[in-house]
């Protein structure tokens, strides 16, 4: 995956997946969502449309008409997407909503956009850099840490790893040396 997630710091809005391409003959699309409740975000009214490095102006709103989980991915109708030719060509689109359309995060959930560019500190204060972006896995959610300099490191986002969130102080705690 691109680093969907830097969208949100350039735009304001969360990336919460990518059109992967059509389906159907009607004009669907088939979204793969990066969010672990697609169903929630399913049920907003509207979404965003973009591709990475667009300028906050050149995302455009699209009324959702429906939408579906099917598998692993959604199946969505928008009214901007009137038949098949025109869904095929936004496959590698992003989907987003502005922030403040979401729905409010449980304790210990984040969204990806809120941990992009964190401290990322170990147990014995070392800096390990920033968080990047982020991986989906089947197992986990893996961090991409660095620091410019070294090569990236990659952590698995799991309670025994990423030990504190603190989004007030920018900050991830982790127990990971800095020699791994």
């Amino acid at each position: 995956m691109s680093d969907a997630a830097s969208v949100a710091d350039a735009t304001g809005i969360v990336v919460l997946g990518k059109i992967v391409g059509p389906y159907g003959v009607r004009g669907a699309v088939r979204v793969h969502p990066f969010a672990d409740d697609p169903q929630g975000w399913a049920r907003l009214s509207h979404w965003w449309l973009g591709r990475e490095g667009d300028a906050p102006a050149q995302w455009r709103q699209a009324r959702v008409l429906r939408c579906k989980l099917h598998g692993a991915t959604l199946i969505a109708e928008l009214d901007c997407v009137p038949d098949r030719s025109t869904a095929e060509t936004l496959h590698g689109v992003f989907v987003g909503a502005p922030r403040e359309a979401l729905p409010a995060t449980a304790n210990d959930e984040y969204y990806w956009g809120d941990l992009l560019g964190l401290a990322v500190v170990n147990t014995r204060g070392d800096a390990l850099g920033r968080v990047l972006g982020l991986i989906e896995t089947p197992g986990n959610d893996v961090l991409r840490v660095g620091d410019g300099e070294g090569p990236e490191r990659l952590l698995p986002f799991v309670a025994t790893v990423v030990l504190e969130v603190n989004l007030g102080e920018h900050r991830i705690r982790v127990d990971w040396e800095a020699d791994w």
